[in-house]
């Protein structure tokens, strides 16, 4: 077993169980009715092969859409045929969708093609889309007739309130309310039935997303049942040998993805923990203990005779080259340290100290073989390889005191180190590495010049994955494929409650 695996052919170990009880939290989803205004194109009347017009519902939806058309001129004595594409961002408009050759699969682009054989009449589309913009586009009506789009309307929905007027942290710094506005709306729009990491694309309940989202939620929306909800859907379909599985899929039939991460399945431990420490709910606790300790006894499998974890394969970050072991030591001293107050909670005395020789060893690990006191940075991998992620992970993992993680900190600062940062996903974990040293002035930079650009670019929603130098990078192949309102980018509201001193 690696840390990281793709099965074919594997079956999931359905507990009934506990997938009975995530079902009663399935969450009455809000909804809210939002009218397209058109913006661009040959207007909304008179239609005819060739012509298009652009519609903005004004910020960032994810729900249904249903279009009003009537004719223009004669009995219409043909069908209309449209093409209607969705979008996060104007962008997208931009791409031709016919030459994307990514290894995201092209069948989640938001575009459909309808027959209209009855006029005037209203389309409601069958599919849920994540939107700002519409494109209507003419193919084909007859001679005698053309096109009105009279109503452009999205039911939007939520697991929570939609609110078009969020309510940001309190302070006096406009910056920084935009950019708590915009991650405030993006965690909205992801909190469906689960905490999806994008309602565009995967839709999907991911454990590393549902960490964040969790957090960010509980000084926010305050809706701890989709957290429930999620925990139990996740101990509720695993791997046959107990692994919690990256993600769930929930749409058909609850059923763990085929893919394993290391991280991610510790990340089970996180979020049980953050959800007891918010709820004191000790039932679900009771509940899910096992599977969590479960994720432990699996990984230390990995563990070698000096404390220092072996197998390094796992996410952290989609840095190409990244060595992953000195990042991913530092996750499971992180983890192990919540488990350890979980098992005290439990009054497992047996676990707890089981958990605490863990700790001690991972220490002793990570600072005797991890670091180096030439460079005074943790190296990974047999190359010694010197990242941020790696000092970043150590840092949150709390191996040095307060004033030496400082240090560590400034040094990623001076060196300016290889195998930067690529997601929303690291960003965050490094700047709340800032704010847990204490430099907060540094840690509002960072949220200005990464999360404050997007803003600056017209973002409602934060995005999946952001180069600030290429604002236009994609991993996919091409920006059609990008999600533009993804989990994980949500958290400069969780850090700005958390952390006044930012503002």
């Amino acid at each position: 077993m690696a840390l990281i695996s793709i099965i074919e052919n594997f079956e999931p170990r359905n507990n009934a169980e506990f997938l009975s009880t995530a079902q009663e939290l399935l969450p009455q989803l809000y909804h809210k009715k939002i009218n397209a205004v058109a913006i661009d194109g040959k207007g909304t009347t008179g239609l005819k092969v060739g012509d298009y017009v652009r519609f903005d519902l004004g910020s960032h939806y994810v729900g249904h859409l249903s279009i009003r058309v009537s004719s223009k001129g004669s009995h219409p004595d043909a069908p209309a045929f449209i093409k209607i594409r969705m979008a996060e961002i104007l962008k997208e408009f931009e791409e031709n969708v016919d030459e994307y050759n990514g290894w995201i699969s092209p069948g989640w682009f938001q575009q459909e093609w309808i027959h209209i054989d009855q006029i005037p009449q209203t389309i409601t589309l069958p599919r849920r889309y994540a939107m700002r913009y519409v494109q209507i586009e003419i193919l084909a009506t007859s001679a005698k007739y053309s096109l009105n789009i009279d109503e452009v309307l999205c039911d939007a929905e939520s697991a929570v309130q939609i609110d078009d007027k969020l309510i940001p942290v309190q302070t006096e710094d406009t910056e920084m309310k935009k950019i708590d506005v915009v991650g405030l709306r993006t965690l909205q729009n992801c909190m469906q039935e689960v905490f999806e990491d994008g309602p565009k694309r995967d839709r999907r309940l991911w454990l590393g997303d549902l960490r964040l989202q969790a957090k960010v939620n509980y000084l926010t929306f305050h809706n701890t049942d989709l957290v429930k909800r999620c925990l139990y859907l996740f101990a509720g379909s695993t791997f046959l040998d107990g692994r919690v599985g990256a993600a769930v899929f929930t749409d058909n039939r609850v059923e763990v993805d085929d893919t394993y991460l290391g991280d991610y399945a510790l990340f089970f431990i996180s979020v049980l923990y953050d959800y007891y420490k918010e709820t004191k709910d000790k039932t679900t606790l009771k509940d899910l203990y096992k599977t969590a300790w479960k994720q432990v006894e699996l990984v230390m499998q990995f563990v070698d005779e000096r404390g220092v974890v072996r197998d390094t394969d796992c996410f952290i970050d989609w840095c190409d080259g990244l060595d992953k072991q000195a990042a991913f030591q530092g996750v499971l001293i992180y983890c192990i340290r919540q488990m350890t107050e979980l098992a005290e909670i439990m009054n497992d005395i047996k676990q707890e100290y089981c958990l605490k020789e863990i700790l001690n060893r991972l220490l002793k690990g990570a600072r005797n073989c991890l670091y180096d006191e030439s460079t005074g940075l943790f190296v990974s991998g047999p190359e010694h390889q010197i990242s941020t992620a790696s000092q970043v992970w150590m840092v949150l993992a709390g191996v040095f005191d307060r004033d030496k993680n400082r240090t560590i900190l400034k040094r990623i600062r001076e060196k300016g180190l290889p195998y930067k940062m690529v997601t929303p996903y690291m960003v965050h974990h490094y700047t709340e590495a800032l704010c847990v040293c204490g430099e907060y002035e540094e840690a509002g930079n960072v949220i200005r010049d990464y999360w404050g650009t997007m803003v600056l670019l017209g973002a409602d929603t934060f995005w999946e994955c952001f180069n600030p130098d290429e604002p236009d990078e994609s991993p996919y192949g091409g920006t059609m494929a990008n999600s533009y309102c993804h989990a994980w980018s949500c958290t400069p509201s969780m850090l700005l409650r958390i952390y006044p001193l930012l503002q």
